[in-house]
C-alpha cells in the first residue's frame, strides 16, 4: 500500500500530458522550419490538438525531404544528380515526381521560346550560383561562348509514358526554377490527403492558399514585396483563395563584381544574367510548380516581352517594373483582373497590361 502515492502521482502526471496534447491549439495553428536552404511556415485553419499537429508535421517534413532527395543539386546521392551523371545517351528510369518536374519545365520553355531551359545548370555554376565552387566574377567570354553552346532543350529528351528520360549531350540540369514549386504541391496535396481544407503554405516565399484563414469567408492575405535588398515590405496585399502564386526577382540573389551588379536570373538564349527594367513577376496558378516555371520564364523575358506572352498563355500575372525616377510601375495581366477582381486592381493602383 506504500506505493499508491506514487501510482496516483504518476497517473496524474499522465493523464495531464494526455489532456494537453488532446487540448484544441488556437487557430490558425502554424508549423515551420527550414528545407533547401530556405523556409517552410504551413498555417492551418482546420481544428487541430497537439498531437494531431505533430503529425501532421512530420508528414509535411517527410513531403519535403523526398523532393530535396529528388531534385536536389547540392547533394551528390539525389535522383537529379544520379541522372546527371549518369552515360549520355543512356535511357535512365526516374521516378513520377521527376518525370512530371522535367515535363512541365520542357512544356514552359517551349511555350516561351526558350526562355526557361533546365540544361542551364553548367551555366548557372560557371555565373557561381550554383553547387560548383567558384569565385564570385565574370566568367570570361571564351569559357562562356563553350558552356553557351553545350545547353539546350534538344540535349534533354524524355519519354513520359515509360518514365524515363537520357541527355544527349553532357549538359547539368538544374530544377531550382521549378522544384520549390512542386514541393510546395506535394506539401498541399498531402495537407488535402489528411481531409485539411484550410490551410496556407508558404515555401521560401512560393505560396498555395486552400480554403479560408476563419474556415467561413476570409481569405488568406500575403504580401508582394517591394522589389530592393532592405528589410522586407509589402508592396501589395493579395487575398488567395483556392489558388497559388509564386514570385521570380532580381533583387535577392545576386553579387557584383568590379562595379557590376550580376542577378541570379540568367537569360539561357544568352548564358548572361538579365538587364532589363523588371524588378519581380508574380503568377498566380492552381499549380505551384507550374507558377514557378512561368514566373522564372517572364522574369527572362522582361516587362514588354513577358506581357506578350502571359496575354497570349492567359496567365494571372504581377509585374513589378523599375520607372525612368528610380520608382516602380506595377502592371498586370488582364488574366489576373478577372480572377482578383477590378476593385483590388484599383485599390492597389495596378495597370493593366493591355495590347497596344
Amino acid at each position: 500500500m506504500r506505493c499508491l502515492p506514487w501510482c496516483l502521482t504518476l497517473l496524474l502526471v499522465l493523464l495531464v500530458g494526455c489532456s494537453e496534447r488532446d487540448r484544441p491549439l488556437e487557430s490558425p495553428v502554424k508549423l515551420e522550419g527550414e528545407i533547401f536552404g530556405t523556409f517552410y511556415q504551413v498555417s492551418i485553419a482546420d481544428p487541430l490538438t497537439l498531437s494531431e499537429a505533430e503529425v501532421l508535421e512530420e508528414g509535411i517534413v517527410a513531403e519535403l525531404e523526398s523532393v530535396d532527395a529528388a531534385m536536389s543539386t547540392w547533394r551528390d546521392d539525389s535522383e537529379l544528380m544520379v541522372f546527371n551523371e549518369a552515360p549520355v545517351g543512356e535511357w535512365q528510369p526516374l521516378s513520377d515526381e521527376l518525370i512530371e518536374v522535367l515535363s512541365i519545365s520542357q512544356s514552359v520553355g517551349k511555350a516561351s521560346d526558350g526562355a526557361l531551359d533546365i540544361t542551364i545548370g553548367g551555366l548557372v555554376n560557371l555565373w557561381s550560383f550554383g553547387p560548383e565552387a567558384r569565385s564570385r566574377e565574370a566568367p570570361d567570354d571564351e569559357t562562356l561562348t563553350t558552356r553557351l553552346a553545350e545547353i539546350g532543350p534538344d540535349s534533354l529528351e524524355l519519354d513520359v509514358e515509360s518514365r524515363q528520360a537520357r541527355r544527349t549531350r553532357e549538359v547539368f540540369i538544374d530544377l531550382s526554377a521549378v522544384a520549390k514549386g512542386h514541393a510546395t504541391d506535394r506539401v498541399a496535396n498531402y495537407l488535402e490527403r489528411q481531409d485539411m481544407e484550410h490551410y496556407l503554405v508558404n515555401l521560401g516565399g512560393d505560396l498555395l492558399a486552400q480554403g479560408y484563414r476563419d474556415r467561413e469567408d476570409t481569405p488568406w492575405q500575403i504580401g508582394i514585396e517591394r522589389p530592393h535588398n532592405g528589410p522586407q515590405q509589402a508592396r501589395h496585399i493579395l487575398p488567395l483563395h483556392d489558388i497559388s502564386v509564386a514570385t521570380s526577382g532580381d533583387y535577392r540573389n545576386y553579387f557584383e563584381s568590379e562595379g557590376q551588379r550580376y542577378s541570379h536570373t540568367l537569360d539561357p538564349r544568352t548564358g548572361r544574367p538579365i538587364e532589363h527594367r523588371l524588378a519581380s513577376v508574380t503568377v498566380a496558378h492552381p499549380s505551384n510548380a507550374w507558377a514557378d516555371a512561368w514566373a522564372t520564364a517572364l522574369m527572362v523575358l522582361g516587362d514588354e516581352q513577358g506581357m506578350r506572352v502571359a496575354r497570349g498563355q492567359q496567365l494571372e500575372v504581377l509585374m513589378i517594373v523599375r520607372d525612368d525616377d528610380g520608382g516602380w510601375l506595377s502592371r498586370v495581366s488582364p488574366a489576373f483582373v478577372t480572377h482578383f477582381g477590378e476593385a483590388l486592381v484599383e485599390e492597389e493602383d495596378l495597370e493593366v497590361g493591355n495590347e497596344t
